[in-house]
C-alpha cells in the first residue's frame, strides 16, 4: 500500500473520483461535475425547459446519466442521450434523431470533437439547436453551432491576472508553443511554407493576425495544472522537509515510503491573490460560473454576458438576464420554448401519457364543479359547494338560483296572467250566480253549494301565488295545505252536487222515502266531514313533518335550486291520493247518473269535469317526479290551474250561457219538461 503512488489530475473531474474509500490517492484540482451539472440543471428549470437533449461523446455515456438524474430532480426530462462515436453512420442516425425531436435544446456533455470532419457533421445538422456548452467545449470554435448558445465557464480572478503575460512570454520564447497558439487561433504565422504546411494538415483556413495580443489563449485547463503542480510542489517540500533529507541521493524512494498523499491531504498553500488552497477540499471550495453568449463565435467583441452562477456547498444562486439572450429562432421576444407537450392552460389538467416521461402528456378539460387557474396544473381544484366554475373552468363563482321568479323569468308572467283572468272569470261567474240567484236554474242545482264550489275554485286560483316567488318556510307550509284543502273542499261540493241530483231523481217519484233526505242539511254534511278529513291530514303532516325552504344543490350542475322539501314524502301523497279518492267517488256517481232524465242534468258536466280533473292530476304525477327546480313547482301549478279551469269551464260556463243568451230556459216550467 505504501508503494502506491499518488495522482493529481487537473482534468479528470467525475464525481466518483472524490469518494477517498475508492480512490485514496487521487487529488483533482479540476471543477467538480457535480457543480456544472446543477448549474445546468437550474437554468433549464429557470428558463422554463422541459424537454431536452444531452450529447456526449461515447466515453462520456455513463457520466452524462449524472447530469440527466440532475435535470431530472428540476422538473425536466431528457429526451435521450446520444453519443458520438467512431461511426459516422452511428453519428449521422443519432443527429438525425436530434433534428426531429421537438426539444429544442441541446446540452453538450464531456469533451469536444475530436477530429474537424465530426465538428462540421455536428455544425451542419445541429445548426438550428440552441446549446447549453460546458466549460470542457470552450476550446472549440464553430462559428454557426454556436452562435445565440448559452456558455458556462469557469473564471478565475488569480488566472485572469497572470496567465496573459505568462502565457505570451511562454509563446514568444518557445517555438513549438507559439506554433501551436497560432494554430488554436487560425492565425497565419507570415511563414509561408508553415503556413502552407498547417493548410494541407489541417485543410483549414487561416486568419492573417496582427500580433500576439489576437491569439485566443488557452482558459481553465492551464490554472487547474498550476494548481496540480504548486500543490505537489508545496506536499514534497513539506514531506522533504519533516524527513530532514531534502539532499538525499534516494530522493525518490522517500517520496513513495513515506506516503506522499498524506501531505497532500493537509497541503495548504496561497495563491498570488491570496486565496488559501487546500488540494483534499479543492472540490468543496466555492464555485462561481459565468454564462454567456455569443453572437459571432470569432469576434470576441459579440461576447455578451447574460449573468452568472454561484455555488458554496450549502447555497446557490443563478441569476441571468433573459432579455439579453439572441435566439437562434423567431421567438416573438418571448423565452425559447423547449418541451415535449404544449402547456396547458388554465381550465386544463395534464395527463399522463402511457410509458412516457412525465413531460410528455395530454391535456384534458377539468371535470364537472372543477377549476384550474395555472398553467400545466397536475389536478384540477374543486369549487366550494355553494360555487361553480365558469365557462372557461378558470375561477369559481357563485352559482345561479334558481326559481319562479317574479322578475324577469317569462314562465312566472305565464302564470300571474293565467291565474289572473281565471279570477276575473270567477269573479264574474259569481256575480252572474249572484245577480240571477233567484232564478230556477241557479235553485235548482242549489246554489248553495254553487257558491261555495266558486268561492273554493277561486282559493285555488289564488293559491297558486304561494308557489311563485322565492319559497320560505311560511310559503311552504302553505303551497301544499292550502291548494290541498282547497281542492277537497271544491271536489266535496262537486261530490255533495251530484248526490244531490240523484237524490233528486228518486225523490222525484210518489211516496218516495227519498223526500226526506232533500234538505240542504245532507249537502253540508258531505261537505264538511270530506273537507275536514283533508284538513285533518293536513294537520297531522304540519305537526309531525312540516314543509320547509331548502337550497339543493346537487339537482342541477351549477345552480342552487330553491325549493320547498316537503317535509313527509307521504303525507304529500296522503294529501293528493284522498283528493283522488274524493275526485273517483264524484266521477263515478256522476257517470252513473248521467243519463237520469232532466232539461238540464249536471251530472253530465259533473262528469265531465271529473273526467278532466283525475286525467290532469294522474298524467301531474309522472311529470312531476321526472322534473327538477322550478319546473318541478311549474309542473304542480299547471295542475291546479287546468284542473281548477276544469271545474269553472265544465260545471259553470254551461250554465251562464243559458242564464245570459238563453233566459227562456231559465224557467220552471221549462226545468220541469214543460217547455211547450
Amino acid at each position: 500500500m505504501d508503494l502506491l503512488p499518488s495522482l493529481i489530475s487537473y482534468g479528470a473531474t467525475d464525481p466518483v473520483l472524490n469518494d477517498r474509500t475508492l480512490y485514496p490517492y487521487h487529488f483533482s484540482t479540476g471543477l467538480n461535475d457535480d457543480v456544472l451539472h446543477i448549474a445546468i440543471a437550474e437554468l433549464v428549470e429557470r428558463l422554463g425547459w422541459t424537454w431536452v437533449i444531452i450529447l456526449a461523446l461515447g466515453d462520456d455515456y455513463d457520466e452524462s446519466k449524472n447530469l440527466r438524474n440532475e435535470i431530472n430532480k428540476h422538473g425536466a426530462c431528457v429526451d435521450f442521450i446520444g453519443t458520438l462515436t467512431a461511426d459516422t453512420n452511428t453519428n449521422i442516425r443519432t443527429l438525425e434523431r436530434i433534428q426531429t425531436s421537438t426539444a429544442e435544446v441541446v446540452v453538450l456533455y464531456g469533451g469536444f470533437f475530436r477530429t474537424e470532419s465530426l465538428m462540421y457533421l455536428v455544425e451542419t445538422m445541429m445548426k438550428d439547436k440552441t446549446l447549453v456548452i460546458p466549460q470542457t467545449w470552450l476550446n472549440l470554435y464553430s462559428d454557426m453551432l454556436f452562435n445565440g448558445s448559452l456558455r458556462f465557464f469557469n473564471e478565475n480572478v488569480c488566472y485572469e491576472k497572470n496567465e496573459y503575460n505568462s502565457y505570451k512570454l511562454i509563446v514568444e520564447e518557445d517555438i513549438l508553443y507559439k506554433d501551436l497558439y497560432f494554430y488554436m487561433s487560425k492565425c497565419v504565422t507570415h511563414d509561408k511554407e508553415k503556413d502552407h504546411l498547417f493548410q494541407q494538415v489541417y485543410g483549414t483556413d487561416f486568419n492573417n493576425c496582427s500580433s500576439l495580443e489576437t491569439l485566443v489563449w488557452p482558459h481553465t485547463p492551464n490554472y487547474q495544472v498550476y494548481r496540480a503542480a504548486f500543490g505537489l510542489a508545496h506536499a514534497e517540500h513539506l514531506m522533504l522537509s519533516s524527513s530532514g533529507k531534502s539532499h538525499h541521493k534516494d530522493i525518490h524512494k522517500y517520496i513513495h515510503r513515506k506516503q506522499l498523499h498524506q501531505y497532500l491531504r493537509n497541503v495548504r498553500f496561497t495563491e498570488p491573490c491570496g486565496t488559501e488552497i487546500n488540494i483534499n477540499e479543492i472540490n468543496k471550495s466555492p464555485v462561481k460560473y459565468t454564462i454567456d453568449t455569443w453572437l459571432n463565435c470569432y469576434a470576441t467583441d459579440q461576447r455578451r454576458q447574460l449573468g452568472e452562477y454561484f455555488w458554496s456547498g450549502s447555497e446557490s444562486s443563478l441569476k441571468i438576464d433573459i432579455q439579453k439572450i439572441v435566439w437562434k429562432k423567431d421567438t416573438n421576444n418571448q423565452i425559447l420554448k423547449s418541451q415535449c407537450s404544449p402547456n396547458c392552460p388554465p381550465g386544463y389538467r395534464k395527463v399522463t401519457r402511457e410509458r412516457a416521461p412525465p413531460c410528455c402528456y395530454d391535456c384534458a378539460r377539468c371535470s364537472e364543479g372543477e377549476i384550474s387557474n395555472l398553467t400545466d396544473m397536475e389536478n384540477c381544484l374543486k369549487c366550494p359547494i355553494y360555487e361553480w366554475p365558469n365557462n372557461e373552468k378558470t375561477m369559481c363563482i357563485e352559482k345561479q338560483t334558481e326559481f319562479l321568479s317574479y322578475e324577469g323569468d317569462s314562465l312566472t308572467l305565464v302564470f300571474i296572467v293565467l291565474s289572473v283572468v281565471s279570477l276575473l272569470l270567477v269573479t264574474v261567474i259569481i256575480g252572474i250566480f249572484i245577480s240571477f240567484r233567484d232564478t230556477p236554474l241557479v235553485k235548482a242545482n242549489n246554489r248553495n253549494l254553487s257558491f261555495i264550489l266558486l268561492f273554493s275554485i277561486k282559493l285555488s286560483f289564488l293559491s297558486v301565488f304561494l308557489f311563485l316567488g322565492r319559497p320560505s318556510d311560511i310559503t311552504c307550509i302553505l303551497r301544499q295545505t292550502s291548494f290541498g284543502i282547497s281542492f277537497s273542499i271544491a271536489i266535496s261540493s262537486v261530490l255533495a252536487k251530484t248526490i244531490m241530483v240523484c237524490i233528486a231523481f228518486k225523490a222525484s217519484k210518489p211516496n218516495s222515502p227519498w223526500r226526506k233526505w232533500l234538505g240542504v242539511k245532507i249537502t253540508y254534511f258531505i261537505v264538511i266531514i270530506c273537507s275536514f278529513i283533508q284538513f285533518l291530514i293536513s294537520a297531522i303532516w304540519l305537526t309531525i313533518s312540516p314543509p320547509f325552504m331548502e337550497l339543493n344543490i346537487l339537482s342541477e350542475p351549477g345552480k342552487i335550486i330553491i325549493q320547498c322539501n316537503e317535509g313527509s314524502v307521504i303525507a304529500f301523497y296522503i294529501v293528493l291520493s284522498y283528493m283522488g279518492l274524493l275526485a273517483s267517488v264524484s266521477f263515478i256517481v256522476a257517470f252513473l247518473a248521467r243519463t237520469l232524465p232532466d232539461s238540464f242534468n249536471e251530472a253530465k258536466y259533473i262528469t265531465f269535469s271529473m273526467l278532466l280533473f283525475c286525467s290532469v292530476w294522474i298524467t301531474m304525477i309522472p311529470a312531476y317526479l321526472s322534473t327538477k327546480g322550478k319546473y318541478m313547482v311549474a309542473v304542480e301549478i299547471f295542475a291546479i290551474i287546468s284542473s281548477s279551469c276544469g271545474l269553472l269551464f265544465c260545471i259553470f260556463l254551461p250554465k251562464c250561457y243559458i242564464i245570459i243568451f238563453k233566459p227562456n230556459r231559465n224557467t220552471k216550467q221549462y226545468l220541469l219538461g214543460n217547455n211547450k
